[in-house]
């Protein structure tokens, strides 16, 4: 927890952050997995609900009916362990991305300080807008591969398109090259700096006085993470969904659960396509799902985060402390 008054960035050393975020990550992603598998589902439906004509083409694609209706039906056919498809890539992005991203986010302080010097301080928000930015970035590109295959594994239903993850890996080069590991990395990077930026800088301004109150965990930490979470995740869903639709496509695109998943290409296009076909509202497919997993994802990152970093600067202190003991004995 933190030290009333100190900041996220300026807690820990580098391997202290990147031991802290990796934790974070992991025990994060295994709790809202089958949340991120029933939103996946929910994204990549381009079917109405409300219009029975886009059922003619359906393909054997099932259909979808809100958080708790997909959530059923997916354990209903495929069974319970459905709910965690993808989870091996997933759980690899989350560690490695949560590291990336609490490193970047610390080092890209750092420098902006030694940039700006002390006599011309960007505001605190405005700090943590830019390093957030910078660190959603920095992990989105450097995990962005793993994150494809996590939404392909978690689109797959009982007709299973890859065996195992490194038989995917061999597919996807052999199929599509490498660019094929990057399908929608260009929705993603638009989502997500202005995301992450969001996110620390509503996350920072809450954080320290929402620890003055008496909240859940005894802590204002994880209250911030999902206030923080919800705001940013509503204004940039439209283009995680096209990203979604992206990673998707090439020659495996018809053999997934939805077996009608249109053929997109740019991200613009993609959105354009979406409206003319599914409305506005197709755009928001699996907010509800998504904002439900949020709130839990974000304040268990954050909480955990915290939690293992003062864990890990403590105990170097307290060995510190028994070396100067011992060395003045």
């Amino acid at each position: 927890m933190s030290k009333p008054g100190q900041r996220l960035q300026d807690e820990g050393s580098r391997l202290q952050v990147v031991a802290a975020g990796a934790t974070a990550g992991l025990i994060s992603r295994f709790v809202v997995a089958p949340l991120d598998v029933v939103k996946i589902r929910l994204q990549l439906q381009s079917h109405s609900l409300s219009d029975p004509r886009t059922h003619l083409d359906l393909r054997g694609s099932p259909i979808y009916k809100g958080t708790i209706g997909t959530l059923t039906h997916i354990v209903k056919n495929e069974g319970l362990t459905a709910l965690w498809k993808g989870n091996v890539p997933a759980e690899m992005m989350y560690v490695a991305y949560a590291s990336v991203q609490f490193t970047t986010y610390r080092s890209t302080t750092m420098a902006l300080r030694r940039i700006l010097g002390d006599a011309n301080p960007l505001p605190q928000t405005a700090e943590s807008f830019l390093s957030g930015a910078a660190a959603g970035a920095a992990a989105t590109a450097s995990t962005y591969p793993l994150d494809l295959l996590r939404t392909r594994f978690a689109a797959q239903g009982n007709d299973r398109v890859y065996k195992s993850l490194l038989r995917a890996v061999q597919d996807i080069q052999r199929d599509e090259g490498t660019r094929g590991f990057f399908r929608g990395l260009s929705p993603a990077l638009v989502q997500i700096v202005p995301f992450m930026g969001l996110f620390f800088a509503v996350y920072e301004s809450t954080r320290l006085p929402l620890g003055q109150l008496d909240l859940p965990f005894g802590t204002g930490d994880a209250t911030a993470g999902i206030v923080a979470s919800v705001i940013a995740k509503t204004g940039i869903f439209p283009l995680d969904l096209v990203r979604k639709r992206i990673q998707v496509q090439g020659p495996t695109r018809s053999k997934y659960v939805h077996k009608n998943i249109p053929e997109y290409a740019g991200t613009l296009s993609t959105m354009r396509l979406i409206l003319a076909k599914e409305g506005v509202r197709g755009l928001y497919r699996g907010l509800v799902v998504s904002l439900i997993k949020a709130a839990p994802a974000s304040a268990v990152t954050m909480w955990t985060y915290e939690r293992t970093l003062r864990f890990l600067v403590g105990r170097a202190e307290r060995r510190e402390e028994e070396k100067k003991s011992a060395g003045g004995m």
